[in-house]
């Protein structure tokens, strides 16, 4: 048995320093406990991914030229999240409106190299394998 996930999950970035939610937008009109089902699909930056308040990631570059203008020392920049890739694995034996349901045991992956997951669901229980 797993989670779907729904509008309203809170979710972490390994860089970000504060949790935020998803938003499921409501082209896929599929209502679980009378919040939108979230699918892999939904990935989009600044659409479902919203910031993470701040970024400590290396490899961004607003923080590479804080880090450099600081002398060295880290320094975190505002979170604006980069995914262009959809969520792994997600739920192949739920669909909805044709791709897999967001699992939530799902990770995104941040093009500056964090690792999104799911902390809170928000939704019900499938028993789809």
């Amino acid at each position: 048995m797993s989670m779907l996930v729904a509008t309203g999950a809170l979710l972490q970035c390994s860089f970000g320093v504060a949790p935020s939610p998803l938003m499921v937008t409501p082209e896929n009109k599929v209502m679980g406990t009378n919040l939108p089902v979230a699918t892999i699909m939904d990935h989009v930056p600044m659409k479902n991914i919203m910031p993470f308040a701040m970024c400590n990631s290396p490899a961004n570059p607003m923080v590479i030229a804080a880090t450099a203008a600081a002398l060295g020392v880290l320094t975190p920049m505002p979170c604006i999240p980069v995914t262009s890739a959809p969520w792994m694995p997600g739920k192949a034996m739920v669909l909805v409106n044709h791709f897999p349901g967001l699992d939530a045991n799902s990770t995104c992956m941040c093009n500056w190299g964090g690792v999104i997951k799911i902390n809170v669901p928000g939704q019900v229980k499938v028993t789809a394998k």
